[in-house]
């Protein structure tokens, strides 16, 4: 389907779109004039421009233009491999025999399925650095949790629905908790604050207790 355009206020416009990885990079390797950001979401792509009262028109055609070569307009940024150790320990997973149970699994074959694939980051968002992971073992596609909750560690790896992540901050939130990685995800001081980045593809490695320990001490 082609990507569809519609303006969500007078400086923002929204593109409906079956690849919005694909959308976003050739938007931002374009250098288009006046764009101040570029948020891709799922099924679409939201750009900022920097001033109001713009020719829409004009934005549209030029926009159409560039998406309808978007294979011809490549992205200089290579997707990086990361390989996150997760310690399944069951003081990390309240939430691993809900996901087994849902799923008619036992907790090992759900690490074992959570571990096999490659995953994709789909999308950064919820919180700064919080990559919305896609690859994820259809047997373990689990619903949110009813009631979130309040504080969940940083760190926290976790299933809602059809998408697996990992918490970079401690906040609320309501997936299904399965293990715990011992790797900072965001850190300000550093360049770039954020581990993952979109396109990136990452692997969970199982680690136990003891290595989860080290890490976090070597960390």
């Amino acid at each position: 389907m082609p990507p569809t355009l519609s303006w969500s206020s007078e400086r923002s416009i929204r593109i409906a779109t079956d690849d919005p990885l694909a959308c976003w990079r050739a938007i931002r390797a374009s250098g288009l004039p006046g764009v101040l950001d570029i948020t891709p979401g799922f099924g679409s792509v939201q750009v900022e421009f920097e001033v109001v009262g713009l020719d829409d028109a004009r934005v549209e055609d030029e926009l159409r233009a560039l998406l309808d070569r978007t294979s011809e307009v490549g992205d200089t940024t290579e997707p990086r491999s990361h390989t996150l150790p997760v310690c399944y320990d069951a003081a990390f997973a309240p939430d691993l025999d809900r996901v087994a149970q849902f799923a008619g699994l036992s907790r090992e074959q759900v690490i074992e399925r959570h571990t096999a694939p490659s995953y994709r980051v789909e999308v950064i968002g919820f919180s700064p650095g919080f990559g919305y992971l896609s690859g994820l073992d259809e047997a373990l596609h689990t619903p949110r949790l009813d009631s979130p909750r309040t504080r969940i560690p940083a760190g926290s790896v976790g299933i809602a629905g059809e998408h697996t992540g990992a918490y970079p901050q401690a906040t609320a939130g309501g997936w299904n908790l399965i293990g715990r990685t011992p790797l900072r995800l965001f850190d300000a001081r550093r360049d770039p604050p954020a581990l993952l980045r979109l396109g990136d593809t990452v692997r969970f490695e199982p680690i136990d207790r003891s290595a989860f320990d080290r890490l976090t001490g070597e960390r």
